[in-house]
């Protein structure tokens, strides 16, 4: 799957929730704590060529999810994406390891998800500050930003690690 998306920093997380359900913005996920680690061989190979593999868990439940690198896009992170539910995460990171992988990076988020227009929205709280993520199609991820007021100056492209620092 192509995956295409933009953040948006914002200091209101709550006022931006409110006016999304305001405009008939349905619950995916309510606010839950995540913690995303990243895995690569030890040569970085995968760092090398832009590429990601992120198990990313909630509570018991966990995410395992392949990134290609980045497309040439100048408004939008455009990657190739395949992701998978893992029932067992411990099971999951002992598999990685015995693959050759091995973790390389941890970072957590709160996070809420909402959907509108078709458009993903996530509610994201770091440690280096609020974002709102949109994801779906480039046409209605840019008329989603319209309708909310988003000027395309402030859309970044940037990956959470690039954010955090840590890239």
């Amino acid at each position: 799957m192509l995956e295409t998306e933009v953040k948006v920093p914002t200091a209101d997380l709550e006022a931006f929730r409110v006016r999304l359900l305001k405009m008939g913005a349905v619950v995916l996920q309510e606010r839950h704590f995540e913690e995303n680690t990243l895995y690569d061989f030890r040569t970085g190979d995968l760092t090398l060529r832009r590429e990601a593999l992120r198990l990313r868990t909630r509570g018991r439940k966990a995410d395992l999810t392949f990134k290609g690198p980045p497309l040439k896009s100048r408004r939008f992170k455009v990657r190739q994406e395949f992701e998978t539910e893992v029932r067992k995460p411990k099971q999951a990171q002992k598999i990685l390891g015995a693959l050759g992988f091995v973790p390389v990076l941890s970072y957590s988020k709160h996070r809420a998800v909402l959907k509108l227009d078709r458009v993903r929205i996530c509610l994201d709280e770091t440690k280096k500050g609020n974002y709102v993520e949109l994801e779906g199609e480039r046409n209605r991820i840019t008329a989603l930003a319209r309708k909310l007021g988003i000027p395309a100056r402030t859309m970044i492209k940037k990956s959470y690690v690039e954010i955090l620092g840590r890239a």
